[in-house]
């Protein structure tokens, strides 16, 4: 199977992008393309810019999707919703192919250092990608990514790390 990972996050030091590793190691037959959004850098998305053509990035980030057979995202939140860098790339890809996710399968993710775990954004995604032809088949918040991950060896509160599991055992049974 391809997964296709991503972190909605560009920065350096992602914590969305330590939880997607980190669950990706649930995955050790499978190939997996890890990208980084830093790849698909663009202008900001506008209907002035559009006049112009597509970005060869929008088109690439959509060849990605393409090429798997499922998705792994965690989103970081920006401001309550999507970070910046995510939503361009979302945007520019959108008018190009309203199916932006064609309709892979994906376990969907969030984290956040606070209570709500990027709760906010990923209501949203909830909401919006299956619009957008996401089959969201799971969905983890992490709430307090500094006091329940630890960098080496990951999601440390057993609790917390028993219903990850869960949704990841759910996920692979639902696609196999």
């Amino acid at each position: 199977m391809k997964i296709l990972a991503f972190a909605g996050s560009t920065s350096s030091t992602s914590i969305n992008r330590e939880l997607v590793k980190f669950v990706l190691k649930s995955f050790p037959e499978d190939q997996i393309n890890l990208i980084d959004l830093n790849d698909f850098d663009m202008p900001v998305f506008s209907i002035d810019r559009e006049k112009n053509g597509f970005p060869d990035e929008a088109h690439q980030f959509l060849k990605q999707i393409e090429e798997c057979d499922v998705i792994i995202c965690s989103l970081a939140e920006h401001n309550r919703s999507y970070s910046a860098a995510f939503k361009n790339i979302f945007d520019w890809a959108s008018r190009i192919n309203v199916k932006v996710f064609q309709n892979k399968p994906m376990l969907l993710m969030s984290t956040s250092p606070g209570g709500y775990g990027g709760g906010n954004v990923m209501n949203t995604a909830k909401t919006f990608f299956p619009q957008f032809a996401a089959d969201v088949k799971e969905t983890f918040s992490l709430s307090k990514f500094y006091e329940n991950f630890d960098l080496e060896t990951g999601v440390i509160n057993p609790e917390i790390l028993k219903d990850l599991n869960e949704k990841i055992e759910s996920f692979k049974n639902q696609i196999a």
